[in-house]
């Protein structure tokens, strides 16, 4: 998933950067250790498992690119595989508002279905009202579990689920201080040659004053086709309700161009723009890669 707009934004394209806190409070250190746990077991399944993996590399590994669409594929990475994705957004506001970040997100498929996912946001640049703030955005721990493939006449199908921890500045007004959660269903399907990623995700913001969290509703169809080659056209469109705070409901489009490199190097390059005068950016142009480091099993197994 690529992240956009601005840090002052509730909406599902970004999520509201928050405080570097010096010291991790219990909730934060029982979250850690939760997902630490989570991936700890995971690394430790049988090595063996893969021989029941349709998708297990077998001559080269092939990468999975969430890029450059909001959506997400609800086929996961090749299991075994650790991927990751960066890249550079530059977002333009509504009233002169700049955003620059620099995102990234690491998948690594723990067994045949099942993805573990980091998304970083590694550093942010935002200007408003002539006031420029630099630091780190916030970070998300999740993961992904795909419970149906793709069939003749049913989609790929998956479920998943991420906490964003609030680690960018409250104090420079890049974040809110409060934990994100966002649960999301995924399908996808290839037809008549092109490739359709549909989601539908649930948001709970934690609210910056106060307790409880603001909730909406983010939904998502993004659509792909081989032009030529290795060159691919990629277009989305995607939109959120509006909050129970009141703040109004939205929608955008995105259009892309990708360039498979190798099959384990896929660059990208595009433009995400309003489509309703309600957005919380007017446009972002944004450029990035995927790339699938190893086969970590595999690299395990041969040790």
């Amino acid at each position: 998933m690529r992240k956009t707009a601005f840090a002052t934004q509730e909406s599902t394209g970004t999520r509201p950067r928050k405080a570097l806190y010096k010291g991790m409070n219990s909730a934060f250190r029982k979250r850690v250790c939760f997902v630490v746990t989570a991936l700890i077991l995971c690394l430790g399944l049988p090595k063996h498992a893969d021989a029941q993996c349709p998708d297990t590399p077998q001559q080269g590994i092939v990468a999975n690119p969430n890029r450059p669409t909001v959506a997400n594929p609800a086929d996961i990475t090749q299991y075994g595989v650790l991927e990751v994705e960066y890249g550079y957004n530059h977002v333009q506001g509504l009233t002169g508002e700049r955003d620059n970040n620099l995102i990234g997100l690491f998948k690594f498929a723990a067994t045949c279905n099942f993805e573990i996912r980091w998304d970083t946001n590694t550093l942010l640049r935002q200007t408003v009202d002539g006031v420029t703030q630099t630091g780190f955005g916030d970070h998300s721990l999740g993961f992904q579990y795909r419970f149906e493939r793709q069939k003749k006449f049913t989609p790929a199908m998956a479920i998943g689920y991420s906490l964003e921890f609030p680690t960018a500045s409250v104090a420079k007004g890049l974040g809110t201080g409060k934990y994100d959660h966002l649960f999301e269903f995924l399908a996808s399907k290839d037809i008549l040659g092109v490739h359709f990623d549909f989601n539908a995700g649930y948001f709970f913001f934690g609210r910056p004053v106060g307790g409880g969290t603001d909730q909406n509703v983010e939904m998502n169809l993004a659509f792909s086709h081989r032009i030529y080659k290795k060159l691919q056209f990629t277009g989305e469109f995607y939109g959120d309700t509006h909050f129970n705070t009141g703040a109004p409901a939205f929608a955008d489009g995105l259009w892309a161009l990708t360039y498979t490199v190798t099959p384990r190097l896929v660059i990208d390059s595009g433009i995400d723009h309003a489509l309703t005068s309600t957005a919380p950016f007017h446009r972002t142009y944004f450029v990035g890669v995927t790339y699938s480091i190893a086969d970590i099993y595999r690299a395990m197994h041969r040790r």
